[in-house]
């Protein structure tokens, strides 16, 4: 699991635990640090304990055991308004009856900055959202786009080092989202700001962030880049929450160093890496992206598998071909190949051989 030493941490959860009743445990046991600058994504459903991970570090709930520091300093007892972090909400939580520029303002009064540094401040954060023009408008007149982006420059307006972000595009619509996205990371980057983001959204977690914490069940199951996330998740939670993922389930024959034989339910063995079995005759399910297994023959690698499987539909997508088969017994494996001149177009009922190589293939807890 990538971490942070916690002398250079910025933010850090040390052993932090949140009940809400006294019995429960929301969050167990977190331990979690970050460096300055960083776009760190808490992804995972609802109830994984990730945004109540948030509220604890703004302020707005209290842990209860274990400490959260602050570039070095324990905040646990410090009243969110006195954290100087940034934060942004779904709802975008404007005051409607004041001007975009007053509600700018607003963060700064309470900091008592003078009146024509407010006004300088207030323009610059407006500039960086390219809302320069909407300063006298009330939020009632503006679209959902433009509310986030206010709600986002009044984050920013005060310069906090830390932005916290709780699920801040949900309301908006795909295209207004994606190009948010983009917005958001570049602020950040641009910045310099450290910040946790939280969502459910999965792409939204893979294109935004530096680091994604995958939350399930109150724990961190997995701490990574993106890519590493993707191509090698350490769990079957993982593999399956993280982008589209087959499984098949089997049984282990033998491990021999990074490579493990497996026979499938349905009879077929297949190679894999061992990630979370260790002896044979564990029960396992093997993990396979939809992308990584080739239905073309003719571009099979060398020493990869061959199994039959049988066609249950084929799905024109624009720039891909989706094909749902029947492999070793389950009918929801899922193949996903690039529209390109030599992909056949299958018929359902069709029966095909589909390989992939065994380094794609993952054999997780079972």
């Amino acid at each position: 699991m990538a971490s942070t030493s916690d002398s250079e941490a910025f933010v850090a959860f040390e052993r932090v635990q949140k009940s809400y009743d006294g019995e429960t445990l929301v969050v167990k046991d977190l331990n979690l640090s970050m460096p300055k600058g960083e776009f760190l994504t808490m992804l995972g459903p609802s109830g994984s304990g990730k945004t109540t991970c948030l509220m604890m570090l703004a302020g707005f709930e209290t842990a209860t055991h274990g400490e959260i520091m602050l570039d070095g300093t324990p905040i646990n007892n410090i009243p969110p308004h006195k954290r100087g972090i940034g934060m942004v909400f779904q709802n975008y939580a404007l005051f409607p009856h004041m001007t975009v520029g007053e509600n700018l303002s607003f963060p700064l009064e309470v900091r008592k900055i003078g009146k024509s540094e407010r006004e300088k401040k207030v323009m610059r954060a407006l500039d960086m959202v390219q809302m320069g023009d909407f300063a006298n408008r009330r939020p009632a007149q503006l679209s959902g786009g433009q509310q986030q982006r206010i709600a986002l420059a009044r984050a920013l307006v005060f310069e906090p080092e830390l932005v916290l972000m709780d699920e801040p595009l949900g309301a908006l619509d795909k295209q207004l989202r994606e190009h948010m996205q983009f917005e958001i990371t570049r602020l950040a980057h641009e910045l310099g700001i450290t910040t946790v983001y939280v969502t459910h959204d999965q792409t939204e977690a893979l294109t935004m962030s530096d680091r994604v914490a995958v939350f399930n069940d109150g724990r961190i199951q997995q701490l990574a880049p993106p890519d590493t996330l993707y191509e090698e998740p350490e769990n079957s939670f993982v593999a399956q929450f993280i982008g589209e993922n087959n499984t098949l389930e089997g049984t282990v024959k033998e491990i021999s160093g990074k490579t493990c034989t497996v026979q499938l339910d349905g009879g077929e063995l297949i190679s894999a890496r061992p990630i979370n079995v260790t002896k044979p005759g564990d029960r396992t399910r093997v993990s396979i992206r939809p992308e990584r297994v080739e239905m073309n023959k003719e571009r099979l690698q060398e020493g990869a598998h061959l199994l039959k499987a049988e066609v249950m539909e084929f799905i024109y997508m624009g720039d891909i071909f989706r094909t749902r088969l029947r492999v070793a017994g389950r009918d929801d494996f899922i193949v996903k190949t690039r529209n390109a001149p030599d992909q056949v177009r299958l018929k359902r009922g069709e029966t095909v051989e589909i390989g992939w190589l065994p380094e794609d293939c993952r054999a997780l807890e079972a």
